[in-house]
């Protein structure tokens, strides 16, 4: 099977539901943005040496595709298709309960630096808000929109106080901003 389809040749892509679209479209730069997320994730397990966060980290690749999926899916309703679901909601705010129970209260921001795997951490975070801001600019031409903009927000806060804790686990010192230094 080739991997090339020729199909997008002039600037279109099809959805799952057959419609084509302009690459550009604020749809497709939804779930593309989700895909780079997914990519960083999977950078940010190369460098955790740590099995039960690649496990989460893993679940959460997983639950990354099916964010894509309905976005990509074009609103067309299947009980064939994967979805996001309160559970997976709750399952991040489990985790980041259990990894903010070890770390200091914030009196600052927190630079994103410290080590690579804070460093891609944070990345996480930010391509994870990039993609929350590019699905709440598609509000009204998806279904489950109000749960996929919950658990993008939910796994920004994932990533963030998973930064936090790779730096408490790792013994490196956050660096905060301090607005007199600026």
């Amino acid at each position: 099977m080739k991997i090339y389809t020729k199909g997008g040749d002039k600037g279109e892509t099809s959805l799952a539901s057959g419609r084509r679209i302009e690459k550009f479209n604020e749809l497709i730069e939804a779930y593309g943005t989700v895909d780079e997320l997914n990519a960083f994730v999977g950078d940010l397990m190369s460098s955790c040496r740590i099995l039960l966060i690649n496990d989460e980290l893993a679940r959460i690749q997983y639950l990354l595709f099916n964010v894509g999926s309905i976005l990509a899916r074009d609103g067309v309703k299947s009980d064939s298709y994967p979805t996001i679901v309160e559970a997976n909601i709750t399952e991040l705010e489990h985790w980041i309960d259990q990894y903010a129970e070890v770390l200091e209260p914030m009196t600052s921001f927190i630079l994103p630096s410290g080590s690579h795997t804070i460093a891609k951490a944070h990345i996480c975070r930010t391509v994870c808000r990039r993609a929350e801001r590019r699905v709440l600019a598609i509000e009204g031409e998806i279904n489950d929109h109000d749960l996929l903009i919950i658990y993008l927000n939910r796994l920004s806060d994932y990533f963030f106080t998973l930064a936090r804790y790779f730096a408490t686990i790792e013994g490196v010192e956050e660096y905060l901003w301090n607005a007199e230094e600026s």
